[in-house]
């Protein structure tokens, strides 16, 4: 399928910042449902760009926020920057991910500067998040999409998908989320949801995963739809068919799911 591919600026609170936009070029101008793609750690990489290009070939124009441009991207969060970091986790045992100790033992087998460079663009990419800033963003896109018509909905993956749980609670013209492997937001936040949330789920990814029944029981009370799904041999970012966590039949199986979920909601 030919697809209508481009970076496209916008704005928030004075400062600029990008989106890769994708639409099916067969469509035309004609006014299409928007799914915001929300990044995972690793910014709009070709994996996040490949999800929104996925939906483009469903008929949906996608938005792909980087949410690293606001004003401009800092050198420690660039593409290469970023790209040694994921090359860098993969040499070193999963437990180093989550324990800076553990992962400095690695760097410090490094030459001094690459090992500098890795030790910054960590820094930044697990650094406590500013969630108001990123919502903020994203709304900024939700108004940008509103602008071509059509309804809006939302699906994150990892942070992307805390981060698309977290929109439903703070704009009410998101019309359905998704959130793959992503946390919930508290519970005092859980009472602002209007629009549906379906929940994608790896069974051993045991941090996210073990508070996911105890979120829906408090939807549930709040007369809130919560809809969830968990793969039992699937871990954390089933999704991502660039890494080594990539789960073939989870994957399938949550697309289908996403796909259905998107349309029942959209005609609804």
């Amino acid at each position: 399928m030919q697809l209508d591919r481009q970076w496209i600026e916008g704005s928030y609170r004075t400062h600029s910042m990008r989106s890769y936009r994708v639409r099916p070029a067969a469509a035309g101008t004609r006014v299409l449902p928007t799914v915001i793609v929300i990044q995972e750690v690793w910014g709009v990489d070709e994996h996040i760009q490949d999800m929104a290009d996925r939906f483009a070939m469903s008929g949906y124009q996608a938005f792909a926020p980087d949410l690293y441009s606001l004003g401009s991207v800092p050198e420690a969060l660039s593409a290469p920057r970023i790209q040694a970091v994921k090359r860098f986790l993969d040499t070193v045992p999963p437990q180093a991910w989550g324990d800076p100790s553990v992962r400095d033992q690695y760097l410090e087998r490094l030459p001094a500067t690459q090992a500098q460079e890795l030790r910054d663009t960590l820094g930044r990419l697990f650094a406590p998040k500013d969630n108001e800033s990123l919502v903020g963003q994203l709304r900024a896109w939700v108004d940008y999409a509103e602008q071509l018509g059509g309804p809006v909905v939302s699906i994150g993956y990892c942070m992307g998908g805390a981060l698309s749980f977290l929109l439903a609670t703070e704009d009410s013209r998101i019309k359905a989320a998704v959130c793959n492997y992503g946390t919930a937001p508290a519970a005092e936040a859980l009472t602002r949801i209007e629009a549906p949330v379906y929940g994608f789920y790896g069974g051993t990814d045991h941090r996210i995963t073990d508070a996911v029944p105890e979120v829906s029981e408090r939807m549930t009370q709040l007369g809130k739809t919560f809809h969830y799904k968990i793969y039992p041999q699937a871990g954390h970012a089933f999704f991502n068919d660039s890494r080594s966590s990539y789960d073939v039949d989870a994957a399938r199986d949550a697309w289908a799911e996403t796909l259905g979920f998107f349309n029942r909601e959209l005609k609804a």
